[in-house]
Order: structure tokens, then sequence, then C-alpha cells
């Protein structure tokens, strides 16, 4: 009976202990699908059985010809034709394929099409992170109840997702090079149309990917962050620092501000979750920047499954610097002569507030490509639990990495008529990948040496 009891306690202590994890279940068996009849990250391989979703094939492995590293990324398929165009008149034919948002978008402004091109499964990244991919499919686990992960470094965690806070670590672990600098603008637009454009220097250490990392190495942090703003001149100065962390319980992300009218540095706790972004007039929460970032402490996550369904997919035309901002920025919504839409398999996972927590939004729909893990579009829902804002990433393969990640952002405001674009770079210089960045480059006294040039 003592050792029947002791056996019964043990077994206890072990749920009470496992309480909130969700443990690696992936097989060896599961494991040897990576590569297979999945992709190297876990999408399908295999394309769908009408043919509109081709096989991945590898993705671009090579720079089309023609291509100069440092310039704006030459479109590979500049030939492709539209195929054909959705509106608000033809709606109901392809409405099965469209997110709830962008049907919002379609029935909202009769200006608004998506023109949809052939399906180009574009997405690769390194032969190194498809191998670090197949083993850490073999040990991440979540711990905190899915608010952090651990066993886990360079790869995809969770190739074969079976929750939907897998899907989103997947997202937020996503390969997007070592190191990056940018120089992208910003525009708060105006229902009618007006704007002004708030220009950020960003610069990117992506420490969990990086090449020989490791999880002690790694100490918690998956990125480190530095923004500033270069203009106009009233907001020229501002600089933002954010390292952000694996496990948020153990060690919340910390972020700092640089104030040139105070000359200091102050720590800034509220650059998180339902927050403001940098300028955005209000029209994106602080966890919006990269379609979704940060803690997901304050909502439960669903995994709905898989879709087809078109979303924004290789947007050159978008990215190209042959375009200036002012043909981009349009009344209402990004100029949909400019955009691509594709079919694309995309996991759906839907964010609802936790009881007890707060947050502006009360629901939140995420649309996650199957290929890179990154997130294509989003539906955001207020308290009355009316749909409010619609997220659109607008990505292109950076094939000089390579790496699939968004060109621009767009966030529409359904209700006040306006939307905020972030990321535009036509008229800069585009990412920067063939940097390389140190710790002092994030720290605090780089964000006062950058606040005072």
């Amino acid at each position: 009976m003592l050792k029947k009891a002791f056996v019964l306690i043990a077994a206890v202590l072990l749920v009470t202990a496992t309480a909130g994890l969700s443990l690696a279940a992936i097989t060896a068996e599961q494991a040897a699908r990576l590569g297979q009849d999945l992709t190297p990250l876990g999408a399908e391989r295999a394309g769908n059985a009408d043919g509109t979703i081709p096989a991945w094939e590898g993705g671009i492995t090579t720079p089309p010809a023609g291509y100069v590293k440092g310039q704006h990324h030459i479109d590979p398929f500049a030939n492709d034709q539209i195929q054909f165009t959705i509106t608000a008149a033809n709606i109901d034919q392809y409405r099965d394929k469209l997110t709830v948002g962008h049907q919002a978008l379609l029935e909202n402004y009769d200006t608004f099409k998506m023109n949809v091109y052939p399906t180009r499964r574009s997405a690769s990244v390194p032969q190194r992170i498809y191998d670090a991919t197949k083993q850490v499919a073999r040990t991440a686990e979540l711990v905190n109840n899915g608010d952090g992960v651990k066993g886990t470094v360079i790869g995809i965690p969770f190739p074969l997702p079976t929750s939907g806070i897998e899907v989103l670590w997947n997202h937020m672990l996503r390969y997007r090079g070592d190191f990056a600098t940018r120089s992208i603008a910003q525009a708060a637009m105006t229902r009618g149309g007006a704007y002004t454009l708030v220009q950020f220097e960003d610069m990117f250490s992506l420490v969990y990917s990086q090449e020989g990392m490791t999880e002690e190495k790694m100490n918690n942090r998956i990125l480190m962050f530095r923004q500033e703003v270069t203009a106009p001149a009233r907001l020229a100065g501002e600089v933002l620092l954010v390292h952000e962390t694996l496990d948020q319980v153990a060690e919340p992300r910390s972020a700092w501000v640089y104030n040139p009218g105070q000359r200091r540095v102050r720590r800034a706790p509220n650059v998180a979750y339902d927050n403001p972004g940098t300028a955005s007039d209000s029209l994106r929460t602080t966890d919006q920047f990269d379609m979704f970032n940060g803690a997901p402490d304050r909502y439960d996550w669903k995994l709905v499954g898989k879709k087809e369904l078109y979303v924004p997919y290789n947007s050159y035309k978008l990215h190209s610097n042959q375009l200036k901002y002012a043909d981009v920025l349009t009344p209402l919504h990004l100029n949909p002569e400019h955009l691509r839409y594709e079919l694309h398999r995309v996991w759906v996972i839907e964010a609802t507030l936790r009881e007890g927590s707060r947050h502006l939004y009360k629901q939140r729909t995420f649309y996650i490509d199957e290929d890179s893990w990154q997130i294509v579009a989003a539906d955001l829902y207020d308290n009355r639990d009316q749909l409010w804002r619609v997220s659109e990433g607008h990505g292109i393969n950076y094939y000089d990495v390579p790496t699939y990640w968004t060109t621009v952002e767009a966030h529409y405001d359904l209700q006040s008529g306006r939307y905020l674009a972030i990321g535009m770079d036509n008229e800069s210089t585009t990412y920067n990948f063939d940097v390389t960045l140190s710790e002092q480059d994030f720290s605090q006294g780089a964000l006062r040496r950058a606040g005072r040039r």
C-alpha cells in the first residue's frame, strides 16, 4: 500500500509540475517527414488538388539575373499576368477564399480591389535553418502556459503545430537574417488621404537564429531592436531600444526610450501590448509591429486549422524604387494597382482575451503563411465584438539572404476610414542584411549616443 501511495503521489507531483506545459509531442517518424512530404519548415510540399497552388520546390535559392546586392530587389515574377480581379461586384464568387477582413475592405470601399496573380511559393531560408528545425522539433517545449518556450534555438520550434500558440511562436521565432538595418517611412493616413511621413532608421540583432547560437549564449533573449526617428523635425532624435525574451514570464521584455527634449534615457515598460506604436497616431498597437510581437499572455490561443486563401504575397511591385510614396498612398487604402495577391495555404489561429486581462482588441484572427511562418493578414475586433481593424503583411523573399519578410505593413481602421502604412522604402535604401552589429550597439549607452548625434 505504501508503495502504491508513493507512486500515486509521484504521479500527482508530475502532473502538477507539468501543468501548463505542452511537451514536445513530435516523434522521430514525424520529424522524418520534414524535407519529405513536408517542406523542411513543416509546410505541405505538394500542391493542392486543382493545381492552383503548386508544389514547393525550394523557393527562390539564387537572386535573379541583374540583381546587385544592396539595391532594391528585382521582381522575379514581373512577367506574371493578373489572373482575375476581386471586387465588391464579384465578391460572392470568392468569399470562401477571402479573410473576413478582406471581405470587409471590399464591401466598405468601392475603390478597393484584389488583383490575383499566379501562386509562387518563393519562401526559402538557409540550409542551416532547415537543419536546426529538424533538430529542435524534437526538443522544443512550451512553458508557463505557452507564454515561453524552451529547448529551441535557430530553427522553427513547432513545424508540426498542434495548438494556436505553437503557430504564433513559429511566427515570432522565424528566420529573418542574423542582423539587419533599414531606412523606412511610415504614414498615418487621414480619411481624405493627407499624411505626414515619419522616417525611421531601424537596427535588428536577431539573436535567436544567429549562426552558432546556443540556448546558453542566447541567455533568454531572442532579438534586440533599436529604432531612431529621423523625420519630421518635431519628432527627430527619439530612440527606442527593445530586448525581447524567449520566456516572457520569467523575464519580460526590456525597453528604453531616449527623449531628445529631456536628453535622458528612461525605462519604457509601456512599450508593449496595446499601447500606441511609435508616431502611429494610435492607428496600431505596440504588439501589431511585425504583425504580432511580444508576450502572448493576455490571450487564449486557438488553432482553427489550415485554409486556402487569397493573401498578399511576393509584393515586389510595392517594394520597387520605381514608385514614389505618393504612388502607393491613396485615400482609404494602399493603391491596389501596386498590390499582389496569391492563393496560399495559411494557418488560421484565433486569440481571445483571457478573463481578467485588458487589451484594445477583444479578439484577433491571424493568418500565417505555411511556407515562411510569416503572418500575412489579421482581423482585429473591438470589445463589442465588431470587426474594427484589418492588417496586411505585404512580403517578399529577400533572396540575398534568403528570408521571406514584410516590405510594407498596412493597418486599416474600418471605423474611421484611416490607415497606417509602415515599412515603405521606395524612396530610401532597402534592407541591409550584410551588417554585423555588437551588443554595444543595443546598449543604453548607444541609445544616448544615437540621440545626441
